[in-house]
């Protein structure tokens, strides 16, 4: 099983500390341009890195619960809930040289996946770190679905254990960036 890695993002341009078994989904089908997308080898966790525009109409906790209404808008929720929103400590993040402000928020939504008609309180963990000068939101999420009751986490499974909060902390401290090219002229 391999360790947690220092894996490039958009190209080089990023690059992030994600969790053992991180498969990316652009491997699998069609990721937009502006996402970073993975997926859990076992679970159906994924984790999200967005590229946004900045959403300058909104400030501090407000922006966090705006994209997290957006993100419910997107994937179809019946319905959302914030469960708690918190700045996050700018010292603690490798992007802390050009990040304005932070914030995470946890919450659930109700998302039917494609093709089932029944819903699930998904639970997601969000972090915003605001790159005015770049005209960017940036949106990291973390997908927690409710375990199926599928029973291949057995001993006789080797495959990876879920994903923690802590790899998701991991993932938000870690986020560099290595050109500030990507985001266009300046």
């Amino acid at each position: 099983m391999e360790p947690m890695r220092d894996c490039p993002l958009f190209g080089g341009a990023f690059s992030a500390i994600l969790p053992t078994g991180a498969i990316d989904v652009s491997d699998l089908r069609p990721v937009p341009d502006n996402q970073e997308v993975f997926c859990h080898p076992v679970t159906d966790q994924s984790l999200i890195v967005e590229l946004l525009e900045l959403q300058a109409h909104v400030q501090g906790e407000a922006a966090a619960r705006y994209h997290f209404e957006d993100v419910g808008g997107v994937q179809g929720a019946r319905a959302v809930h914030v469960e708690s929103v918190q700045p996050l400590s700018l010292e603690n993040l490798a992007l802390r040289g050009c990040c304005q402000e932070a914030w995470g928020l946890s919450g659930k939504q109700q998302i039917a996946k494609e093709n089932q008609q029944v819903a699930k309180d998904v639970t997601l963990h969000q972090a915003l770190l605001r790159l005015p000068q770049y005209q960017t939101d940036l949106l990291l999420t973390f997908n927690q679905p409710p375990p199926d009751n599928r029973s291949s986490l057995g001993p006789e499974n080797l495959s990876p254990p879920p994903w923690s909060l802590g790899d998701f902390e991991q993932l938000v401290t870690s986020l560099t960036l290595h050109d500030p090219n990507i985001f266009g002229p300046q």
